[in-house]
């Protein structure tokens, strides 16, 4: 039997040769890829697409092994390990740029006006320590002025000034003041991107004029989050705010109002209707409530129909006592009289 064209067949099919490109594979070990730009042969494309797959496959696999064993190599405990470069291909990104970062008003201003801005550095030298310590937070400089045991008294300030209080409550007045510079910020950026997004929608010609309307209600609703903001800042103390110093403009937290029916009602609001509800509503509960006699006590009342006898000894023992004093009154009234006599 012969079966040297099914080998030649198989050998074929399973040949490992390495094809002949015009255009060298190019390579990038950083990435562990290959790509081959040459031109696909159309007509053993056609003919033989799966052995001519595998070929391309073949050589674009042994040019990234063959530039492999070319990197430097390091030993470890499992073997050595090729050092790969950093790529040199370009992948385009997964998502978008992230937007720019709103500015701020004072950023703006230092833009327009060329002010650099340089970063405060989170500790500072105390000169009395004699050591490094934190700018703000935790023994932070700015309470040195609250903390501090002596302080220096003007000669026109009150005599029962609290020094340390006067610079903590100045303290927490510039923190809120900062958190509510932060939060216009933030509105701010808000309404500048949404004036861009519509702006640019109306360049494309897909963007509608907003109406006053909705302008109104676009103010109403920043100005109730500047609001919202400025009472969570206020609530952030020890004391929910309540001995803190009130700032301009600050609005007023307004609590839970207890609503109370009116005493009586006119008859076109339906008030003898609803008078004669809750009185039969009362009445409901308490025949509801007639007839469930409660677990007795020690010494206090016995079932329905039973007679607790303690009581009544002790009632029967109050009403003697009361009676022997009123006799002994009376006839220590009439020996004093007749003394007299």
């Amino acid at each position: 039997m012969d079966v040297s064209q099914q080998l030649a067949d198989y050998a074929t099919a399973n040949s490992t040769a390495v094809l002949n490109r015009t255009t060298p594979v190019i390579t990038d070990a950083g990435l562990l890829a290959a790509f081959d730009n040459t031109p696909v042969d159309a007509e053993e494309y056609g003919a033989n697409l799966n052995p001519h797959l595998l070929a391309l496959t073949l050589t674009s696999t042994q040019a990234l092994i063959s530039s492999l064993f070319g990197l430097p190599t390091k030993s470890s405990n499992s073997g050595p390990i090729t050092i790969l470069p950093e790529p040199i291909t370009l992948l385009p990104r997964e998502k978008p740029l992230p937007k720019p970062k709103p500015l701020t008003k004072w950023e703006r201003f230092a833009k327009e006006k060329g002010i650099s801005h340089k970063k405060k550095e989170k500790d500072i030298w105390d000169e009395e320590r004699q050591e490094w310590v934190p700018r703000w937070g935790k023994n932070g400089k700015n309470k040195q002025s609250e903390d501090q045991w002596l302080h220096e008294v003007k000669a026109g300030d009150d005599a029962d000034l609290d020094p340390a209080k006067t610079a903590r409550n100045e303290r927490k007045a510039r923190i809120a003041k900062n958190e509510k510079q932060h939060a216009a910020n933030l509105a701010a950026a808000a309404n500048n991107a949404s004036t861009s997004s519509s702006s640019s929608g109306k360049s494309n010609g897909g963007g509608v004029e907003k109406t006053q309307e909705e302008k109104k209600n676009l103010r109403e609703r920043r100005k109730d989050e500047l609001k919202r903001s400025m009472l969570i800042s206020k609530t952030s103390t020890a004391s929910l705010g309540k001995y803190d110093e009130k700032i301009e403009g600050e609005p007023k937290i307004k609590g839970i109002k207890r609503k109370f029916e009116p005493t009586v009602k006119s008859n076109e609001q339906g008030g003898f209707k609803i008078e004669k509800d809750s009185q039969l509503d009362v009445l409901k509960r308490l025949e509801m409530g007639v007839g469930k006699v409660k677990k007795s006590k020690k010494g206090s009342a016995g079932e329905e129909g039973e007679l607790n006898v303690r009581k009544a000894v002790r009632f029967q023992g109050k009403q003697d006592r009361a009676n022997g004093s009123t006799a002994s009154s009376k006839f220590g009234a009439a020996k004093k009289g007749g003394k007299r006599r």
